[in-house]
């Protein structure tokens, strides 16, 4: 009995310390993947504050922030073609130095991840009609709906740089350099259609196209809000984007062996110069999230960052 009691016993101890740990590594969980964060940490939960470059600020001479943008809707124009954007939700650590020039930190996933959307008109608006054969005979095909159906996705690539906090307060200064691409999905495209690419991807320079309300509020670690927190949260609310500097690439990898290319190509007008194209986010809520006080945590504010950080964790 006092043997199956002791083994009872043990096995109790044994779960408890495997829950202890457990719950101990939810805890710790990197920050990179989207994280349910709590109050005033909630727009922040792919901010890379485990990254080594976050991690080795000091508050003095590097000082590393959160950032946070989103936007429920917007377009991007390439030449003739305008892709409807889904959800976009931008987000990385900055590190800004003395001498003024910022680091951008992208999470591990990228700095930009966007809901899919349905292009309007989808391949038949795309590519018909032609008076090419192999086009031609794919236009006849598309009155099946799914066969006609494209979707575009924006997505992050490289890393983004030239983050300015104060053009994200006013109107008419590029906010950050983004690097993207716009994958295109469809039977007929496959599944490695896209327009941009790392090598030469599109460059998006967002900045306010009207005026936003602007908020800031002091909160605590586990992100409650306090007038005396040690964090403060900038809240920068309401502007539209928008940006008509970049230049669109030709589309690349498109049907077999990019056999489509051209013809994506010659519809939408691509490649398109600067001056042809076209950026527009609705009602973009931008947050930052920092140090009340860098200089009163030197120097481990990296490290406090993300202490603090994971303290938000729902």
């Amino acid at each position: 009995m006092r043997s199956t009691r002791r083994t009872q016993n043990l096995t109790r101890a044994g779960v408890v310390t495997a829950a202890t740990a457990l719950a101990t590594l939810a805890s710790l969980a990197p920050a990179g993947a989207a994280t349910e964060m709590d109050g005033a940490w909630a727009p922040f939960s792919r901010c890379p504050v485990d990254a080594p470059s976050m991690l080795a600020a000091d508050g003095k001479t590097d000082v590393a922030i959160c950032i946070s943008s989103s936007s429920d809707s917007g377009s991007i124009k390439m030449g003739s073609s305008v892709v409807p954007t889904g959800r976009t939700d931008l987000q990385a650590g900055v590190i800004t130095h003395s001498d003024g020039t910022t680091t951008v930190v992208p999470p591990a996933d990228g700095a930009l991840v966007a809901a899919p959307a349905q292009l309007p008109g989808g391949l038949l608006g795309l590519m018909c009609p032609s008076d090419i054969p192999l086009v031609t005979d794919i236009c006849r095909q598309l009155t099946d709906v799914n066969l006609n159906r494209v979707t575009a996705k924006v997505q992050s690539v490289n890393t983004p740089t030239d983050f300015k906090l104060l053009a994200g307060v006013t109107q008419g200064q590029p906010i950050i350099s983004l690097p993207v691409r716009i994958k295109l999905e469809n039977p007929f495209l496959g599944d490695k259609c896209y327009i941009g690419s790392s090598s030469n991807p599109i460059v998006l320079r967002p900045q306010n196209t009207s005026a936003p309300a602007v908020k800031q509020q002091r909160f605590n670690p586990d992100g409650t809000l306090n007038s005396t927190g040690v964090l403060n949260q900038l809240s920068i609310l309401g502007a539209n984007q928008g940006d008509s500097t970049y230049a669109v690439p030709g589309a690349n990898g498109c049907g077999l062996l990019g056999a489509l290319d051209w013809a994506v190509n010659l519809k939408s007008g691509l490649p398109s110069a600067s001056g042809g194209n076209s950026l527009a986010l609705n009602s973009t809520s931008t947050y930052v999230a920092a140090f009340a006080s860098p200089s009163s945590v030197v120097p481990n504010e990296g490290k406090l960052l993300s202490q603090y950080w994971h303290e938000g964790v729902k």
